[in-house]
């Protein structure tokens, strides 16, 4: 199958861009605005999604729900009929892959917790089985192990809730053999073509060691070591498996694509790299053995290829599909048929079969087929600088049908922080531009892929200039004379929730309301709660956000929830009680100092959600909410 390793910075990209704030691939707005559409369907369950095809290409498989859920159904290529072969009604699968052509795997969770579960089940729906779902335990897959049709390799951290083994667990039987013992400082796992586990990354929380070994019986020793800031990531190893593919930053800015000899523990060539943004990930052949193409974004993803012959048939579907953007989604193992991808920023596109000997591409469904895309936003690129000159790249989406002045806003900054926003279909943005109010998500410093100096631009800048970053993305507008300065919200989730709180509280003249999904309110206490398999990373926090001792009056300074009397505009806040990422209690101490000054706050808890809603009705219940919200403020 054709396989794509995606480069994570653990914390992680620049575009060249101008003074002033400029639209690039601008069209000319719908002379009649688009009506209002139902607030469900920007947020109802696909139609189908997430299709995969079996190794053998017999079969196609996808998630459709089932009791508002979402399952997985399996249908015969050429066929009409497609069989259900899970029936989860508590919450929709979180994922599923074909582990073989008897056998499918798939995760979920319980209430939003993210202890994920791994199970089995037969192509027929025989032979379900739980095979890793340990209660507080989760499942991370290692390696798939293709050429194993009983066997794959999984991480869990079920001997020591901070830390991950890895075991080899036959599929069928649910049977767990260990392969090694997290000495406590392993933090990921790394195999071979061959299935053998040979590479594993260890850190103190600053540092990280790349360790090796020839051999499966032999010692893992460390031939690497950088600190957080430097990072060289293995993506798989060369197909002698002698050397590895990474993606590297050391001593460069932009990480590139590189061979490494873990023998001489040396960079050895630069395949490739893009001077305006990190390389995001490698693409190969399983089956043809060589790179296929590398990919990076700017305005938008991009391909660099490597495999003329992918290459040219790449090229030939992107003409079939005219304006969509296409990616691919699965192959068979003898990748010759393939899933393919399509979507934009007006749509969630649709699912494609390929035959790669045929030629033939015959559309499978539509994912969302009640969004009439010619009623949707456009999403432009827009670039602008910072008040200390830092060039910054963003999203402006404006409602279909307006004028391009003084508009309302809502600033939608995204989670991580060390994360970014893409182009392409948001059913968030959609649903706000559906009911006349203008979007932008600015990529703050800190914001991944713009390499390592943007990066470093972030730390210990919470509420300070990563703050700053979304107010001149606001202001710019406003000098544009596209938004209504007296009309602007502010919007968010995880960081994103933490920009929203610090903006009411740093930036009051600013934003008329805000909503925080999910947010950060107090620094102290959040990296206090995190996850007991994050602590190896917490000194990284400390010099990335701050140290709760040395750094005391900035956190201090820098919390929402400690500088309460600050905010005077209306404020709603949503939270699910499971989540393990930013606890129940960030929001309810944020609401608590809140009321006790009399300002408004409206709060929404979600007994089974975690760090955010998966199930349907509670993301109704939250964008209903919010369209009242926004409408009574704005």
């Amino acid at each position: 199958m054709f396989t794509q390793t995606v480069y994570y910075h653990v914390e992680p990209h620049t575009l060249t861009i101008f003074d002033t704030l400029t639209l690039k691939n601008t069209k000319s707005l719908m002379s009649i605005q688009s009506p209002q559409i139902p607030m469900e369907d920007f947020f109802r369950n696909p139609e189908k999604s997430s299709f995969q095809i079996s190794p053998d290409g017999k079969y196609y498989s996808f998630l459709a729900p089932y009791k508002n859920r979402m399952n997985i159904f399996i249908q015969k290529l050429g066929e009409e009929d497609a069989k259900r072969i899970t029936s989860v009604e508590d919450r929709d699968i979180a994922g599923y892959t074909w582990a073989s052509n008897h056998r499918l795997l798939y995760l979920r969770d319980q209430g939003g917790d993210e202890n994920y579960g791994l199970y089995g089940v037969n192509p027929d729906g025989s032979n379900l089985k739980e095979l890793t779902a340990f209660e507080g335990v989760q499942t991370h897959l290692i390696d798939d192990l293709e050429e194993q049709d009983d066997y794959i390799l999984v991480g869990l951290n079920k001997r020591d809730a901070r830390i991950h083994d890895p075991y080899r667990l036959n599929i069928h039987s649910g049977e767990l053999e260990l392969l090694a013992e997290n000495p406590g400082n392993i933090s990921a796992w790394m195999c071979d073509h061959n299935g053998k586990l040979r590479i594993a990354i260890a850190t103190d929380g600053v540092n990280s060691s790349l360790l090796y070994r020839e051999k499966e019986e032999d010692e893992f020793k460390s031939i690497l070591t950088t600190d957080f800031k430097e990072n060289m990531s293995p993506q798989f190893f060369t197909f002698d498996n002698q050397k590895l593919y990474c993606i590297s930053n050391i001593g460069r800015d932009k990480a590139a694509a590189i061979i490494f000899d873990p023998k001489s523990a040396e960079e050895i060539e630069e395949l490739f790299a893009h001077e305006e943004v990190d390389v995001s990930s490698i693409t190969f052949s399983k089956k043809n053995k060589r790179l296929t193409y590398y990919s990076y974004t700017t305005d938008k993803t991009h391909r660099e290829f490597v495999d003329k012959e992918v290459e040219n048939w790449f090229r030939d579907l992107e003409g079939r599909l005219g304006d969509h953007e296409m990616s691919i989604a699965d192959s068979n193992k003898e990748e010759d048929q393939f899933i393919i991808r399509s979507y934009s920023d007006k749509s969630r596109g649709a699912y494609y079969y390929f035959d790669l000997k045929a030629k033939e591409l015959e559309k499978i469904q539509d994912i969302s087929p009640w969004l009439d895309e010619e009623q949707m936003a456009e999403m432009q690129s827009i670039e602008f600088k910072s008040r200390d000159g830092l060039k910054l790249n963003a999203y402006l989406s404006l409602p279909a049908g307006k004028e391009k002045k003084n508009l309302p806003l809502v600033l939608n900054p995204h989670g991580g922080p060390w994360a970014r926003d893409y182009w392409g279909f948001n059913p968030e943005v959609q649903f706000l531009c559906n009911r006349g109010y203008a979007v932008l998500q600015v990529n703050f410093r800190g914001s991944t892929g713009y390499g390592r100096a943007f990066l470093e631009a972030s730390f210990k800048q919470w509420g300070q200039s990563m703050q700053n970053d979304l107010t001149d993305g606001v202001k710019h507008l406003i000098n544009e004379g596209i938004v209504d300065k007296d009309r602007v919200a502010i919007y968010g989730g995880s960081y994103g929730g933490y920009a929203c709180l610090a903006g009411l509280a740093f930036s009051p003249e600013v934003y008329k309301c805000g909503i925080d999904y999910v947010g950060v309110s107090n620094l102290f206490t959040f990296m206090e709660t995190i996850p007991p398999y994050w602590e190896n990373y917490l000194e990284m926090l400390y010099e990335m956000v701050g140290h709760p001792e040395k750094d005391k009056e900035m956190l201090t300074q820098y919390s929402p929830a400690l500088q309460a009397e600050k905010i005077q505009a209306p404020l709603l806040i949503a939270q699910g009680a499971n989540d393990p990422r930013v606890k129940k209690s960030e929001s309810d101490q944020m609401v608590e100092a809140m009321k006790a000054r009399g300002v408004e706050v409206e709060y929404m808890v979600k007994d089974n959600e975690g760090h955010g809603f998966g199930n349907e009705e509670n993301r109704f219940d939250f964008y209903r909410a919010m369209e009242d919200f926004l409408k009574a403020h704005l």
